[in-house]
């Protein structure tokens, strides 16, 4: 095996460092808004709100025309491609909106999961063909970072050898078109929460999917400083009938990521895999609160967990904007505090409560 192989010019390096860095500035994590059409749907139909791209767009522009404190809490929102070309009302776009926030827009690039041919009811997830065009178009077109989402399984015989090795893989491959297109990739090996596995299995397949992917990073040349790692927590399967608590959600995570992510990563921006809004707030506050070597920033990236009370609050009625913003304020500011180790769990409530959030075999 060659060791000859090039660094990134010091001028990309710069360029993907710095956003990374921005990203998980101390206080600040994503808000996911990359819902697909299908996903959009099923969300508004919840609210009783036909799925109708005029819908979407509206639902969108609540969220990114919230007050601009936001900004505050924060730094990055994912979009899907649908969104990222529709206009505010008074036809301001969508990017140039979050950019008046002081916010850094991101893109949803993969093209969704497939079946895994011969593997037991496994997956990966389609769209490297394209992406290096595509990627070249959403960078001109205003956005900074990417997410390429994969998803492995826990029961008796899966994850297989075949799913980690195929999904590290595809993820690698993807993080280094995106930073040749000077995008940073958020990197998200997703261990769904299915099942009734306890933590300690949850823990284990965890560092493993991890140890699988960072090996293929570091096989494709990946510069890990101008990458995001969006992983899960790791929580007990959503059928076992333990409740483990939030330091135990702490301790656990925390090691598997002691173990196997490289201190290089700027940063960890959690998804919330169907926890309730306030469990995930809770459990990023553990997770900071924990103590022992984190060298990277711990914050989130999420969609459900920010969103639930906002759908709510708004309910598809122009005279209730206001009011779904106010939500994703409070909730976001409620995330913010989570991801510095200071949020008191209670002391922020909405209109979702601590309504379960879980979806089997969610896809997006």
């Amino acid at each position: 095996m060659t060791t000859h192989w090039n660094y990134p010019d010091p001028a990309l390096q710069d360029e993907l460092r710095k956003i990374a860095n921005a990203i998980v500035a101390p206080g600040k994590g994503i808000l996911a808004a990359d819902e697909s059409v299908s996903t959009m749907g099923k969300r508004l139909t919840d609210i009783g709100v036909e799925n109708t791209e005029e819908n979407r767009r509206k639902y969108r522009q609540l969220l990114f025309t919230t007050c601009p404190t936001i900004g505050d809490y924060i730094s990055g929102v994912i979009l899907f491609h649908e969104t990222l070309y529709q206009k505010a009302d008074d036809g301001t776009p969508f990017p140039e909106l979050l950019k008046q926030r002081g916010i850094i827009p991101g893109i949803k690039v993969d093209t969704g999961v497939v079946p895994l041919f011969g593997s037991n009811d496994e997956v990966t997830t389609q769209g490297l063909d394209d992406l290096a065009k595509r990627c070249a178009q959403y960078k001109k077109d205003g956005c900074h970072f990417a997410k390429w989402r994969c998803v492995l399984k826990i029961n008796e015989h899966t994850p297989s050898l075949q799913a980690l090795e195929e999904n590290a893989n595809v993820l690698a491959r993807y993080a280094s078109i995106c930073q040749a297109n000077r995008i940073v990739p958020i990197v998200e090996p997703e261990v769904l929460p299915d099942g009734a596995h306890d933590l300690e299995r949850a823990q284990k397949v965890t560092e493993t999917v991890l140890a699988f992917v960072y090996k293929a990073l570091a096989d494709h040349n990946v510069f890990l400083e101008g990458t995001l790692l969006k992983p899960n927590m790791v929580t007990g399967g959503q059928s076992h009938p333990v409740k483990f608590s939030p330091e135990d959600v702490a301790r656990a995570t925390v090691t598997a990521l002691q173990r196997t992510v490289p201190a290089a990563v700027p940063g960890i921006t959690f998804l919330s895999g169907g926890q309730s809004e306030e469990e995930a707030s809770v459990n990023l506050n553990a997770i900071n609160q924990y103590s022992g070597k984190k060298p990277w920033a711990l914050t989130f990236s999420y969609g459900r967990a920010l969103q639930a009370s906002v759908l709510r609050a708004w309910g598809g009625k122009d005279e209730q904007f206001k009011d779904g913003q106010d939500e994703l304020l409070k909730r976001a500011k409620a995330n913010s505090e989570a991801s510095l180790g200071k949020y008191a769990a209670g002391t922020i409530q909405g209109k979702a409560g601590d309504a379960g959030l879980f979806v089997k075999n969610h896809a997006y």
